[in-house]
């Protein structure tokens, strides 16, 4: 349950990111991005962990969130650990999130707006601003300069790293400088970190990508 707000601006323009071709989108550019988009289209599934550390004031979250996501809009979380461990929502499109708490009350199942305090995390972040793709979209969709570079290893795997410095922070939540690592490799999303000023707000690495998770329709039930 990563990935930030101006929230309805961001879920537009992840839809616009799914739906229309890279010449017709907007903003910003860079081969990592150009790299990913050719890498997210021969996937039809996956699953991935996303380790989340949120701040907000002066009030903190950490979590571990199983994701599992199909094209084209669907997406499910489980919290592994954390705060509401045992809590998961789905979302399949739209403005609804169908979702659990944890514990005793795992069997109840209510579908709540996407943007209810119970089916996003501290800062505000929804389940599908959780997803690799709609992640990448806000770099090129967040007005500000973007650079890319070389990015180091993580976990031994050669990066590439996008650091995009915000024009207008007050309309992206306060924050003003947001760097994102890609694998090599896959090209996937491996780390994101958030700063408001020098303050790191966000810090959210992605581990147990699969790829061939081969996932249906039914492992979504909303």
């Amino acid at each position: 349950m990563r990935h930030i707000r101006t929230l309805t601006a961001v879920v537009a323009a992840a839809f616009v990111t799914l739906a229309l071709p890279h010449a017709a989108r907007a903003a910003n550019s860079a081969p990592a991005i150009a790299a990913f988009d050719a890498a997210f289209a021969k996937v039809t599934s996956f699953t991935y962990k996303l380790h989340s550390h949120e701040v907000q004031g002066t009030n903190s979250q950490d979590r571990v969130y199983d994701y599992s996501f199909m094209k084209p809009h669907f997406a499910k979380t489980l919290i592994e650990s954390g705060d509401g461990s045992g809590s998961g929502g789905v979302w399949a499109g739209g403005n609804q999130v169908s979702g659990h708490q944890g514990g005793f009350l795992s069997g109840i199942h209510l579908k709540v707006d996407l943007h209810d305090h119970r089916a996003v995390s501290l800062r505000g972040y929804t389940i599908p601003q959780g997803l690799p793709q709609m992640i990448v979209a806000t770099y090129q969709n967040t007005k500000g300069v973007l650079k890319q570079s070389a990015g180091g290893k993580i976990d031994g795997v050669e990066t590439t790293v996008l650091d995009l410095k915000v024009a207008d922070p007050a309309s992206n939540d306060g924050v003003t400088e947001q760097e994102l690592w890609l694998s090599n490799a896959t090209h996937f999303p491996l780390r994101e970190i958030y700063y408001a000023g020098k303050e790191v707000v966000l810090d959210q690495s992605f581990t147990d990508y699969n790829f061939h998770a081969n996932l249906t329709q039914n492992d979504f039930p909303f």
